[in-house]
Parts: C-alpha cells; sequence; structure tokens
C-alpha cells in the first residue's frame, strides 16, 4: 500500500459514517494537479546536476492551494500527493479558506553549498511558477527548508512576475512580510491540542508526563511550549539519539546545548542516553511524535505505554498501529488537527500580505488559540457523536465542509 492509498483510509471509514456521495468522496480523493519538473543546476565546480521536483494541488474547492515544499533525498510523487491531500484535510478542520498543496525537490540540501542551493531553489520556482500565485497555491516552508529559502522563492516569482508578490510565499522572514509568531506556532498549536485533550481527561498540566521524538522546529517549539504550560518533559530525542530525565527536561537548555554541539542533543548533561525509538516507548501520560511520517507502525503500536498521542508531525502513524492503538484505548489527537497551527498562522500572515497590514503577536497567537480550541471541540464532539477515533472524526469534520463547498459550486 502506498503512502496515498493510506491515507484515505481514514476517509473512507469518514464518509461511511456520514454517508458521503460516492461521486464527491471520488473527487476529494484525487489531485487536481500534479506537476513534475526537471531542474538544471550549475553546480560550483562548472558540472551541472538535474534535480526532480513535484508539486501537488490537491483542492482549489476551498480556496487556493497552500502548503510546504520540502528538500530531501526522499522527496517522491507519492508522498506530495499525500501531503497535499492531508493539508487539504487540515485546512478544511481549521476553517481556512483554503485547499491543499505540497512540493519537493529530491536533494539532500547539507551535500549543497549556499550558492548551489540558492540556485535550486530557484531554479524549483521557475520551473512551477505557471501554478503558483497569491491566489492559485502558495508553498510554504517544510523539511530542510526555511525562511532564507523562502526569500529566494519569494524573490524568484517576483523577477518573474516584475512586482514584489509576498502572498505568493508564506513562512518568509518578517522583514518580507513574514507573521510575528509564525516560527512557533505549529508547536503552540499541538500545545493547544494537548491541552485541551488534557482537560477533557480532567488533568492537570502540572500533572502530565509528555515524551516528544523530534527536536527540530516543531519539536523544539512543542517543548518549549510544554514547559511554558507546566508540563513535564521526561524525555526528547533527535537524529543523534534521545535523552530521559524523569525529573523533566529543561528545553531551553537543551536547545543552547544542541546549539554549542552541531545542533545534536546527545550527550546532554544530566540525562540518561536512550535510543531515539526508546522515547516512543516511554510511561508517559501524552507522547508527542514530531519527527517524520510511519513512526509508530504495528512493530511498535503493540509497546507503547503513553496514555494519549498527539501527533505534531505528518502521519507519524500507519494505518495498522491506528488499530492497534485504538483497540488498547489510547486516543489519538490526528496530525490534521494537532498540527494545524502552522497553516493557520500561514493564514494570518498571507491576509496580512493581500492588506500590506500587520498584527502584533499577542493578536496573532490569540486568533491561533482561538480557532484551534474551535476545531478540536468540532473533531472531539464528531468522533463521540459517530462513537469513532478522532482521526476518523477529523475526517468527518472536513469532508463536510468539502463536500458541501462542491454541492453549491458544482451542483453535484
Amino acid at each position: 500500500m502506498s503512502l496515498f492509498e493510506m491515507a484515505q483510509i481514514p476517509m473512507a471509514e469518514a464518509s461511511k459514517l456520514i454517508n458521503l456521495d460516492p461521486n464527491i468522496e471520488k473527487i476529494i480523493s484525487n489531485p487536481e494537479r500534479t506537476v513534475e519538473v526537471s531542474i538544471p543546476v550549475k553546480m560550483d565546480d562548472g558540472h551541472v546536476e538535474v534535480f526532480t521536483g513535484y508539486r501537488s494541488c490537491n483542492s482549489t474547492v476551498l480556496g487556493p492551494g497552500k502548503g510546504g515544499v520540502r528538500f530531501h533525498q526522499n522527496v517522491s510523487m507519492d508522498e506530495v500527493k499525500t501531503l497535499g491531500f492531508w493539508m487539504t484535510t487540515k485546512c478544511a478542520i481549521a476553517g481556512l479558506p483554503y485547499g491543499g498543496g505540497k512540493g519537493g525537490v529530491i536533494v539532500d540540501p547539507r551535500k549543497l553549498s549556499k550558492g548551489e542551493l540558492e540556485r535550486l531553489t530557484r531554479g524549483y520556482i521557475d520551473k512551477i511558477a505557471p501554478v503558483i500565485g497569491e491566489k492559485m497555491d502558495i508553498p510554504a516552508p517544510d523539511v530542510n527548508t526555511n525562511a532564507q529559502i523562502m526569500a529566494w522563492m519569494t524573490d524568484e516569482f517576483s523577477i518573474i512576475k516584475g512586482q514584489f508578490e509576498p502572498g505568493v510565499i508564506t513562512g518568509k522572514a518578517v522583514c518580507m512580510g513574514g507573521s510575528l509568531g509564525r516560527t512557533s506556532a505549529t508547536g503552540r498549536g499541538v500545545i493547544t491540542a494537548t491541552l485541551e485533550l488534557l482537560k477533557r481527561h480532567n488533568i492537570k498540566p502540572e500533572d502530565a508526563t509528555i515524551a516528544i521524538q523530534g527536536f527540530g522546529n516543531v519539536g523544539s517549539w512543542t517543548a518549549k511550549c510544554a514547559a511554558d504550560k507546566g508540563l513535564k518533559i521526561v524525555a526528547l530525542s533527535d537524529i543523534s539519539g534521545g535523552i530521559y530525565d524523569a525529573n523533566g527536561l529543561d528545553p531551553y537548555k537543551v536547545e543552547e546545548y544542541a546549539k554549542a554541539h552541531d545542533g545534536l542533543i546527545k550527550g546532554y548533561p544530566g540525562a540518561t542516553a536512550i535510543s531515539g525509538d526508546e522515547v516512543l516507548l516511554q510511561d508517559v501520560d501524552v507522547l508527542i511524535p514530531a519527527a517524520l511520517e510511519l513512526q509508530i507502525t504495528e512493530k511498535n503500536a503493540d509497546k507503547i505505554k503513553a496514555k494519549m498521542i498527539v501527533e505534531a508531525a505528518n502521519g507519524p502513524t500507519d494505518d495498522k498501529a491506528d488499530v492497534i492503538l485504538h483497540k488498547r484505548g489510547i486516543e489519538v489527537v490526528p496530525d490534521v488537527l494537532a498540527n494545524g497551527g502552522g497553516v493557520t498562522v500561514s493564514y494570518f500572515e498571507w491576509v496580512q500580505n493581500l492588506y500590506r497590514y500587520f498584527w502584533t503577536e499577542e493578536e496573532v497567537v490569540d486568533r491561533q488559540e482561538q480557532m484551534m480550541v474551535k476545531a478540536f471541540a468540532n473533531v472531539y464532539d464528531a468522533a463521540k457523536k459517530y462513537n469513532t477515533t478522532m482521526r476518523v472524526g477529523a475526517y468527518i469534520v472536513a469532508i463536510g465542509t468539502i463536500a458541501e463547498a462542491l454541492k453549491l459550486r458544482k451542483g453535484l
């Protein structure tokens, strides 16, 4: 089964529960447009490498496509199609006027010089420029892409259009029209979802323990936002392995240590070294996978000791693991809800770019929390109403919104 096929499973379950018109299900299940491009790049030594890039626009029923661009050696069309589908779902759950999109380039950016990376980035935008735009499809950062890469993308697209076009890209630096509060938005949203889940289980934040797999942008901000709310973090991991401290880890100090040690947390003083896989198996109230997809599978799902899981990463749990976790009574807040804070604040950035009027960070944080609390309640209530998981509940909310728009727009 491909990743894209796996992603359809909860939607199919949701469709049955709400008796969705099969014709509408077919439309929602397939991307509107996929593009594969070849990007020739002159390397520093003079030879030319040709890289493969992708962009998938899953839906524009509710508004323009929206979704990140990742630079990674394992990028594939199947992956970007899946991530675009999840983004459509995520935006519908959050109540945003967007469809979903996703893009990527097959490359290990660590092997490129800064100049080569810039030429690759600009080359990618040159090739996908006909299918993106502030009212068509709006890229953003993802794995191995950041504000600098977004700046190159914005500049290249603006050159092509002959005028400054900040609304075409989100996740930009503030000086280029980025939004205050964007960098921390996904992690902050994950903790909003965590607190809402704990509230439903009558667990006070100060009484809860959590383990976080991943200490990149999302994982580190999730950890810092968790600490700010009084949650005790007992385990963290990154590509170098994991660390454990029953008394609690201070993510701010861990981040300082990592900055001084090649960006890695391995060897953090005072903590016990554990493997990255062991972080997933800690006996905690909440496990937060914040790394890459397919981390919780049928191979380790029966070993999970956490009472609840909040998915910060995209697709960290496969379909078979979902069944096992449900049977074991482990509640899962799905990625399409939990990590929606990033696209929510990307939406705020886009709105500010269109109006050329910018908000304070307090306004951004307050508006994000309001939208995420509402989205969580909608999904939680749908799951209870239909006696199903929160993942299926999320799809019930999403496809209900998309289906209604399709009926009105297309007369289906």
